[in-house]
């Protein structure tokens, strides 16, 4: 059977053929392709013509397509469904890459053809590409001597392949640190539905009986808010955090990785690691940063002390780490009247979706959903849908993969299978993908709060990536800089409990009835409530990474968890009591997944996103014309213009900080 992936795909969108497609065909398209382009790319150099924008810089847009399509169909499902079978060839697959890239943009004479054109009279996107192609090329190495540029291929070929042993290897880890119980009393407050999955999921590890917990990404796991057994929180607790011990050698590739980004920056002529991100970033200098990040820790570490002892007069007793999250339920639910474990029952997964994210998408754009059984899958589990814009027309192929998995690594994420491209004529094919507890066969899947605050979340960058409206893939939809990448996905969010939103899709699945609008109100009034503990945790991984790839050229980390310690406790913060969201040993953003010096982005793009908030409100909220508004200005531009520029459009200003601080409760914190 030939490679379906060395042709463009004649199903709609470019569809992959998913029903077809093995590790072979995979890596035999990534060597194919990488070849293919190495041969357009001698072409470029060669042409005899004189160079123009047009035979160097679109010429350069345009080629390596079948690696392009390869690529970018194996890591959206290596990372959804890793199985054995494509992830023995990942290593090889991520080397080429790291190599290509290399041949591209170390490559002189491609790079001295660039630099020759005249691009004074280019405008618009033509004038972004130019741009944005020229700056990939500097901050890659372009202008390094031939002795550097062979240093910095090595590095490139040793962080790759560093970076593929540090996501499997967490994989491994949190299915190896599932925890197990042998009697139910232990899981004494957890629901009768979830008492069933752990059941499901000791059979299907191979347990003879009893319940198996298994872990998410973060060192904060959703059942420490329900399981009454302090004893049972600690099991819990402590297998989570012990991913990021000596024992694993997760922190030791990380090490490794941080120390080889310093010494590739110092080739590269920056201080560190983090000075090359912000190269291509909105926040102005590593200084402006950790000075961010040090007026925010004060103040929400201030706040976490505060509810530190809100939650011991509750537990009649000085609390432990792992009690903390329980007794922060308690306070909502006596406080608040709000049970976390309760409201599961209102958000079942496709009222959430259809009713709730769709429904909002149809008010604020016009845009509508259908959903297609036609197109073949990675997964059963996968779902498809093609999305149309107010007019009618087809707009983009939105898919969902919602339910967690051995094969499946932590978090939630989107990725793209197609970008919007007209000069390539290709529409957008974007996806989401969490990792949801799925139920026992025959129960619904309930989400948490916090789930379905994910879920609006990720359609966020969903939303960003198909309304993407312009010429080149390169600058399409989420290619903006890291800090700002995070802000249409957080302004999203603004809608879960929406008066006009929440009422349409918060329905109990058994009674029937909607979710009660006092206690709608009650959720909306305990949102301060908890925010100096998220955003403690937050910061603590922020400031985390910020210290990893801050460090020099020729810094030796003889002991990573000890640097690890050091660091959080010189910023001020009580990790014996809130852990950082991550630890080092399981820090896939920044070790796995590109966010590298950029965990910062989340609470900077909050800036932009919570004014964003205060724009709507102002001006009547769930309306299309704001919708429009938003959609013309921000979220179709992608990298065509400066991403600011664009918020300052839609804004009319630039962004104020204070909406930021009031939702996160740091105002006047002591």
């Amino acid at each position: 059977m030939q490679n379906p992936l060395l042709t463009p795909s004649t199903r709609p969108y470019q569809w992959p053929a998913f029903d077809q497609l093995t590790a072979e065909h995979y890596l035999e398209a990534v060597q194919l392709g990488a070849s293919e382009q190495l041969d357009e790319l001698q072409r470029i150099i060669d042409d005899a013509q004189t160079p123009t924008f047009e035979n160097t810089f679109l010429a350069l847009e345009s080629s390596g397509q079948t690696l392009r399509r390869a690529l970018m169909t194996y890591f959206s499902v290596i990372s959804a469904h890793g199985t054995d079978e494509l992830r023995v060839v990942q290593s090889e697959i991520s080397s080429i890459w790291s190599k290509q890239e290399d041949a591209i943009y170390l490559n002189q004479s491609l790079y001295s053809r660039l630099q020759d054109l005249d691009l004074s009279g280019l405008e618009g996107e033509d004038a972004r590409l130019a741009d944005q192609t020229l700056k990939n090329f500097q901050l890659a190495g372009a202008g390094l001597a031939d002795t550097d540029k062979e240093k910095l291929k090595k590095l490139n070929a040793k962080l790759a392949e560093l970076s593929t042993q540090f996501a499997n290897l967490v994989l491994e880890n949190q299915n190896a640190h599932a925890v197990h119980f042998e009697d139910a009393q232990e899981l004494a407050g957890l629901s009768s539905q979830a008492i069933d999955s752990a059941a499901q999921a000791a059979k299907q590890a191979g347990h003879a009986s009893g319940y198996l917990l298994t872990l998410v990404s973060p060192s904060q796991q959703p059942v420490l808010e329900s399981l009454d057994s302090s004893e049972s929180r600690r099991k819990v607790f402590n297998a989570s955090l012990s991913r990021g011990t000596e024992n694993n050698p997760t922190i030791h590739v990380a090490a490794e990785m941080a120390q080889l980004r310093a010494e590739r920056a110092a080739l590269l002529g920056f201080a560190n690691h983090a000075e090359t991100v912000l190269a291509q970033a909105t926040a102005p200098s590593t200084v402006a940063v950790a000075e961010r990040l040090a007026e925010l820790t004060k103040a929400a570490t201030a706040n976490a002390r505060k509810e530190a002892a809100v939650l011991s007069r509750v537990a009649g007793a000085e609390i432990n780490a792992w009690d903390w999250k329980y007794f922060s339920n308690k306070v909502l639910r006596v406080e608040y009247s709000v049970d976390s474990e309760a409201l599961r029952d209102y958000f079942e997964l496709d009222r959430v979706l259809i009713d709730g994210v769709f429904a909002t998408a149809t008010k604020l754009f016009g845009i509508t959903f259908t959903e297609r059984f036609d197109l073949p899958t990675y997964h059963d589990d996968v779902r498809v849908f093609e999305v149309f814009d107010a007019d009618g027309t087809p707009l983009a192929i939105y898919t969902g993969d919602f339910l967690t998995r051995d094969t499946k690594k932590g978090g939630a994420w989107m990725t793209s299978l197609r970008d919007a491209s007209s000069f390539l004529d290709e529409r957008p094919i974007v996806t989401n993908t969490l990792n949801i507890t799925p139920p026992a066969p025959g129960n619904p899947v309930l989400l948490s709060l916090d789930e379905a605050n994910t879920l609006f979340h990720e359609f966020g960058h969903a939303l960003h990536g198909m309304f993407s409206n312009g010429k080149y893939a390169s600058l399409s939809g989420t290619s903006v800089p890291r800090d700002f990448v995070e802000f249409p996905s957080q302004v999203n969010e603004m809608w879960m409990l929406h008066e006009d939103v929440v009422s349409g899709y918060a329905v109990h699945h058994h009674s029937g009835e909607t979710l009660d609008a006092s206690l709608i109100e009650k959720i909306r009034a305990a949102s301060l409530w908890g925010q100096g503990f998220a955003t403690t945790e937050y910061l603590a991984a922020s400031v985390l990474d910020w210290e990893w790839h801050t460090i020099s050229a020729g810094t030796v980390i003889d002991d990573p968890l000890q640097f690890e310690q050091d660091a959080l406790k010189r910023a001020g913060f009580d990790t014996a009591m809130i852990p950082p969201r991550y630890r080092t040993g399981y820090f896939q953003h920044i070790f796995a997944n590109g966010y590298s010096a950029g965990y910062y982005s989340y609470i900077w793009s909050e800036v932009l996103d919570a004014d964003t908030v205060q724009w709507f409100e102002e001006n009547g909220g769930l309306m299309r014309e704001n919708g429009n508004r938003f959609r013309e200005e921000l979220l179709s531009r992608g990298n065509t213009r400066d991403p600011l520029e664009s918020y300052e459009l839609f804004r009319g200003r630039t962004a104020w900080v204070e909406p930021l601080l009031r939702r996160r409760g740091l105002v006047n914190a002591e």
